[in-house]
């Protein structure tokens, strides 16, 4: 469905969303190929730490950019100096939001954090490199939903919603842009180990490492595929709850969950 990546050797990556997480360890799995990834996050010292480990060799480079994701302008200004280096082949939004929320204890502010991080600040990127990348008519827009967006999901209130924005997103954008010679994917993971779900108090079937989790991500890149989703033994599972009518979802869920 998209081109296939061949050879990850000079082609230059900013992933937005890296300082930690499969973010992290897909930015140092594709300089381990010798791709020259752009890095960015909130936290800088964590991306000049990331640069310092992942020094060049053999045309592979890494080059801190701290952003916040929910700052148009610095978006827009950090896209522009990127771009004004040369072009990109590939731009990854990793940047994410999580907290547990349920409708009887709803947060407002959280619920706004949720769709700022997760949701409109993929929005900032795609504004800030999209005319570039339609221009040169070539590159791949990779976006970072979840499982969690297929389906309503109890403690899910805050994180699902954004994530379900994100995979119809990407659809969108994927039938916009597949004519216009650029490539897009989205990514499902399951549970992995990450800042993020060390918060979570129950236990996550089928948990894997970000390390794991960037493997079977540049192997998706790799083979051109649109839905990129892993670990498969726990993702297939939750692609049939998509298929399950409402009166045996919902039952489903709760037996499956307790909640």
């Amino acid at each position: 469905m998209n081109p296939p990546v061949r050879d990850w050797r000079g082609l230059r990556v900013w992933l937005v969303g890296a300082s930690s997480g499969i973010g992290e360890a897909t930015a140092s799995a594709l300089h381990a190929r010798g791709a020259q990834v752009l890095v960015s996050a909130r936290k800088a010292e964590a991306l000049r730490s990331f640069v310092a480990a992942h020094p060049p060799r053999d045309g592979a480079m890494a080059q801190a950019w701290p952003l916040d994701v929910t700052d148009a302008q610095a978006v827009t200004q950090t896209a522009s100096e990127i771009l004004a280096q040369g072009p990109l082949d590939m731009v990854v939004y990793c940047a994410g939001h999580y907290r547990e929320m349920r409708a009887s204890a709803m947060d407002m502010a959280e619920l706004r954090q949720h769709l700022d991080i997760n949701y409109i600040g993929a929005l900032h990127l795609l504004h800030a490199v999209l005319p570039a990348l339609i221009a040169q008519g070539r590159g791949h827009i990779s976006l970072i939903s979840s499982v969690a967006g297929f389906r309503g999901l109890p403690k899910s209130l805050a994180y699902g919603p954004t994530k379900a924005a994100i995979t119809n997103l990407a659809e969108t954008l994927y039938l916009d842009l597949k004519p216009l010679g650029l490539g897009v994917s989205v990514v499902h993971p399951g549970f992995v180990q990450t800042p993020l779900t060390a918060q979570n108090q129950f236990s996550m079937p089928a948990l894997i490492t970000p390390e794991q989790a960037a493997r079977a991500m540049i192997a998706g890149w790799e083979r051109g595929a649109f839905d990129i989703h892993y670990p498969k033994r726990f993702t297939r599972w939750m692609k049939l709850l998509r298929l399950l009518p409402y009166r045996v979802y919902f039952p489903a869920v709760r037996r499956f969950t307790g909640l």
